[in-house]
């Protein structure tokens, strides 16, 4: 929960800012360890101003943490202190969230609290995934090896992960345009070049009383229309925002032809990276399994390892458990297998992390040389069409004249 507090420092200078805590009583211990003397502090959604409560502009973006996580690293190894660490990588961060996030995590170490447990509180900055790495570096005294991970390990998934969105968004462009096009077309040019093409009172083609009718009937009914869309439009997004929602459409991603095929390889390779680099630093098989299946962000394969957790519980291995879901593929099962009877679990996902990784970069860019072409090939038979629907009709009239 964000505070919004005004104080007055020891040496008399007014201060005003935001704190975050889960209640007002942690929020005043927080700025009185820094020897603050508050006048007022209220919750965040108490203020006045409707600018600050937009979430949009309070985030802390994956590639900040990367930079944040290799930051803490370098510190460490320099043998600077914990507190000065988080208070001069405080100083220096730009965005407020993470400024304000910083400045307590200091304040909770120094009173005490251990560095994970100090993250563990602003879960909305670091995931499961990322204290329980920094937890297992404190438990073997290897912290900046720790944070060494994390940074590789988030900027290989921020790396993965923005290809395969970027990917998406010039053909997604592309296509708005075209439909914004088409829609002015059809709703307002169409229309008006219809009723000169019907006053000539020739025979038209097939394809441009095709036109016409979807014209007239646009310009007719355009604005119930867009009442439907937007009444489905919200419905969808309520949906998916529901438990069964959101499984249908992590479903319907994998079974989407290609793409489909993109999201298994995207989330195996997360899977199989996530597993490696938890059970190199130590953590247990089953937490590993525990943390992948909240950070893969897939519903599919989240409860695909929430059962694997069970089974590994029960004594079993996890590829014998792994092996029942047609979702992995016996490529992995095999390579896991191999990978426990040989004690090199560890060095068998890294290595199908890596695979997967290839796999995906290489659908990518597939996916992104084949998106030119037809675009173009599309945006050639809408306009043609249009063209065509239009001026065959003129050039009839023209030659019976």
């Amino acid at each position: 929960m964000l505070f919004v507090y005004k104080a007055v420092s020891k040496t008399g200078i007014e201060q005003d800012g935001t704190v975050e805590a889960p209640n007002v009583d942690l929020a005043i211990s927080s700025l009185q360890h820094r020897d603050l003397v508050i006048v007022s502090i209220k919750p965040e959604s108490e203020k006045n101003s409707w600018w600050g409560n937009i979430s949009l502009f309070h985030q802390v973006k994956q590639s900040e943490i990367v930079i944040l996580s290799r930051q803490i690293a370098t510190l460490f190894e320099a043998k600077v202190s914990v507190m000065s660490t988080f208070r001069l990588l405080a100083e220096e961060t730009s965005n407020p969230v993470l400024r304000e996030a910083l400045i307590q995590i200091t304040d909770d170490v120094k009173a005490g609290a251990p560095i994970s447990g100090a993250m563990s509180r602003h879960k909305n900055i670091f995931s499961d995934f990322f204290v329980s790495m920094v937890k297992s570096g404190e438990e073997t005294g290897k912290l900046s090896e720790a944070f060494n991970y994390l940074a590789d390990y988030l900027d290989r998934s921020y790396e993965l992960t923005s290809k395969a969105r970027n990917a998406l968004i010039y053909p997604a462009f592309v296509i708005g345009s075209f439909l914004v096009v088409m829609v002015v077309m059809v709703t307002f040019v169409m229309p008006k070049l219809g009723e000169i093409i019907k006053e000539t009172g020739q025979e038209l083609p097939i394809y441009t009383k095709i036109v016409i009718g979807v014209s007239d009937f646009v310009s007719s009914y355009g604005i119930f229309l867009l009442l439907i869309l937007i009444g489905l439009s919200i419905f969808l997004v309520r949906y998916i925002k529901t438990q069964v929602g959101h499984e249908t459409l992590d479903r319907f991603k994998l079974s989407v032809p290609y793409v489909g095929d993109l999201y298994k390889k995207l989330y195996l390779s997360r899977i199989a990276d996530n597993l490696n680099t938890m059970l190199t630093s130590g953590i247990s098989m089953v937490r590993a399994l525990e943390i992948t299946a909240e950070v893969v962000n897939n519903d599919v394969y989240r409860k695909i390892l929430l059962r694997s957790v069970e089974g590994v519980k029960a004594g079993n291995a996890v590829s014998d458990v792994l092996s029942a879901n047609p979702e992995i593929p016996g490529i992995i099962i095999q390579m896991m297998k191999v990978g426990e009877e040989s004690g090199k679990l560890g060095f068998v996902l890294d290595t199908m992390a890596k695979f997967y990784r290839r796999e995906v970069n290489n659908q990518v860019d597939t996916i992104v040389g084949l998106i030119e072409p037809i675009m173009i090939v599309v945006l050639g038979v809408g306009v043609g069409i249009l063209l065509t629907s239009v001026l065959v009709p003129i050039y009839n009239l023209a030659s019976a004249m």
